[in-house]
């Protein structure tokens, strides 16, 4: 009987190995990557909002996020007037995020975006440092981009920012 469980396994993951072989997804590589005009526009606006979110800007967020907009964080999920009160008041201040490569899939009028990031931010008053892969959902309406969703998956990866601070790095 072992030998047919082990042979069904055999089989299941070369099925699900296939499977992955053909996924057409692109995915975040540091190696250069051709962009479309409009994959250069998303990525460059991720980069803005990055900006905007270190520099606390968030007249500037509120106009990138739509309403119903969810972030999902290690400590929780909420909404987005949830987000911008903790962005301006301080709880969470994304002080940089070094991105080490992106990615960018358009279906339609909606874009996921993936970043590999190592980010540094305050925390309840405590600098913490953590590998992420940052997933980005983009719906265009009228025209313009507007996040749907924000979501940090922490990463298992060693970080590659140095510490610049006395304090050890917190996963």
């Amino acid at each position: 009987m072992n030998i047919v469980k082990t042979l069904f396994l055999a089989l299941v993951l070369l099925f699900t190995g296939l499977q992955l072989s053909f996924a057409q997804a692109k995915l975040p590589s540091p190696a250069p990557t051709t962009f479309t005009k409009e994959e250069q526009e998303l990525l460059a606006l991720s980069k803005t909002k990055w900006t905007w979110m270190a520099d606390k800007n968030v007249a500037a967020l509120n106009g990138l996020f739509k309403e119903n907009c969810v972030f999902v964080h290690m400590g929780g999920s909420w909404g987005k007037n949830q987000e911008l009160n903790v962005i301006k008041g301080g709880m969470i201040w994304y002080k940089k995020a070094e991105v080490y490569a992106a990615s960018v899939n358009i279906f339609g009028n909606t874009a996921i975006l993936l970043n590999d990031i190592d980010l540094v931010a305050m925390v309840g008053g405590n600098e913490a440092i953590n590998p992420f892969m940052v997933t980005e959902v983009y719906l265009k309406e009228d025209g313009k981009w507007k996040m749907g969703s924000l979501t940090f998956s922490h990463l298992a990866r060693p970080l590659k920012l140095t510490n610049n601070s006395n304090q050890p790095p917190q996963h």
